[in-house]
C-alpha cells in the first residue's frame, strides 16, 4: 500500500466525535481500535474488563475512557453530556446465552434498560446525528429452517439473551418512530451480526475462547453441541458493515435508518465440528472432545440472509471462513508466545484485503 492514499468510509469518521459504549468487551475494543485509525474523536463508556488477559488493556488506545454502567441512566446523561457525540455505536450489553440463564434479570436489566437509558442520552443530546445499535443474529424466533432469516422475518428468542436482544429490536423502532420523525432527527439503525470470531475475546462459554484455555492448560476442550451450525464471520466483516452503516446514516440517508444482517458468505455457514477441524490445521495443538453433560436450550441451526446489506449498502464480507480462522488462531498464537497483540496489523492486512476486493468502504 505505500504511495497508496487510502480513503476508508468516505473518511467520514476523521475528527468526528464518535461515543462508543461496550469498549472493553470483544467486539467493542475491535471498533476502538479501528475508529482510533480512522482518526476520529473517540469517548468510550463500559464497565471493567472482566478478567486477565483482557483485549482491551493490551491495546492501549488513545481514546477518553469511561467507566460507567449502562443501567445507571444518570451516569450515561453525564457522559453524553461530556462527549456530546455527532455519531453514537451502542456495543454495551450482556453478550452470553449461557450466563443469561444464570443471571436472567442482569441480562434484562442491561440489554433493554441499558439500551434505553443509551438511547434517551442520544434523545436529549442535540450534537447526535446517527445511532448504530448493536443487536445479534439470535433475535430471530428460530424454526430451525434450513435458509437465511431475513430483517423482515418474526422476532423471537428462547433464551433470555435472545429474547432481550429481540426485546431491545423493538425498543429502538419505538424510539425511531416516536422520537425521530421529522427531517433534522438523527438516524437510528440496528445491525445484527453472525457468530463472531477472532483475536482478544476470553469470554466464558464462547467456542474458541474455551479452546484457547483448553490449549493454554494443555487440556482437551469439552463441546456442547458438534453439530450446531452457524454463520462464522471474523470481528473486522461485521464492524465494516457497522462502519459502512454509520456512514451512510451520517450522510442523511434516512431511509438506511432500520435492521441490517452482517453475516458471512454462504458457504461460511459450518457446525461446531467443522469449525474445530479447520481452525486445527492453523493450530495443531488444539484438542476436543465431546462433552457428554446436559446443557441449556440453544439453536441448533441459525443462518442470515444478508441481500438487503449486500444490494442496498452494496456491503460484501471480504474473508472466507478459512481467512478467517486462520486470522484467529495466528492472534491467539502470537499472543500466546509473546503477550503482545497484533490487532492493529491485522486491522491494516484486513483494509489491504478490502481494498483488493474493491470493498466499497475503501476508495
Amino acid at each position: 500500500m505505500e504511495g497508496v492514499v487510502v480513503r476508508l468510509f468516505g473518511d467520514r469518521y476523521r475528527g468526528r466525535r464518535v461515543l462508543l459504549t461496550g469498549h472493553t468487551g470483544f467486539k467493542g475494543s475491535w471498533l476502538a481500535a479501528w475508529l482510533t485509525r480512522l482518526g476520529a474523536d473517540v469517548t468510550c463508556l463500559a464497565l471493567d474488563p472482566e478478567g486477565s488477559p483482557n483485549h482491551w488493556d493490551l491495546l492501549a488506545c488513545p481514546v477518553r475512557d469511561l467507566r460507567v454502567d449502562i443501567r445507571d441512566s444518570a451516569a450515561v446523561r453525564a457522559a453524553f453530556d461530556q462527549a456530546q457525540p455527532e455519531m453514537v455505536f451502542h456495543l454495551a450489553a450482556q453478550a452470553l446465552v449461557r450466563r443469561s440463564y444464570r443471571d436472567p434479570l442482569e441480562n434484562w436489566s442491561s440489554n433493554v434498560m441499558g439500551t434505553a437509558h443509551v438511547l434517551d442520552a442520544c434523545r436529549q443530546t442535540s450534537s447526535v446525528r446517527a445511532v448504530v445499535v448493536a443487536t445479534t443474529d439470535k433475535v430471530y424466533a428460530n424454526r430451525e429452517w434450513s435458509w437465511g432469516y431475513r430483517e423482515v422475518d418474526a422476532l423471537g428468542g428462547h433464551d433470555p439473551y435472545s429474547a432481550s436482544k429481540a426485546a431491545c429490536e423493538l425498543l429502538v423502532d419505538s424510539y425511531r418512530k416516536s422520537f425521530w420523525q421529522c427531517d433534522d432527527a438523527p438516524l437510528l439503525a440496528t445491525a445484527r451480526a453472525g457468530n463472531v470470531i477472532g483475536g482478544g475475546d476470553w469470554s466464558a462459554d464462547r467456542l474458541i475462547p474455551d479452546l484457547v484455555r483448553a490449549v493454554t492448560q494443555e487440556t482437551a476442550l469439552h463441546i456442547r453441541s458438534p453439530g450446531s451450525t452457524r454463520p462464522w464471520q471474523h470481528v473486522l466483516e461485521c464492524l465494516s458493515g457497522y462502519l459502512l452503516l454509520g456512514q451512510r446514516l451520517l450522510e442523511g440517508e434516512r431511509a438506511l435508518a432500520e435492521a441490517w444482517n452482517f453475516g458471512p458468505q454462504p458457504e461460511a455457514n459450518r457446525s461446531v465440528a467443522d469449525v474445530l477441524a479447520k481452525l486445527q490445521r492453523f493450530w495443531p495443538q488444539l484438542d476436543w472432545q465431546v462433552s457428554s453433560e446436559e446443557h441449556a436450550h440453544e439453536a441448533g441451526l441459525l443462518y442470515l440472509d444478508c441481500a438487503k446489506s449486500r444490494s442496498r449498502l452494496n456491503w460484501c464480507p471480504v474473508l472466507s471462513l478459512d481467512q478467517a480462522l486462520e486470522m484467529t488462531a495466528d492472534w491467539y498464537r502470537s499472543h500466546h508466545a509473546s503477550g503482545q497483540v497484533i490487532t492493529f496489523d491485522q486491522v491494516a492486512n484486513y483494509i489491504e484485503s478490502a481494498r483488493a476486493a474493491n470493498a466499497v468502504w475503501v476508495s
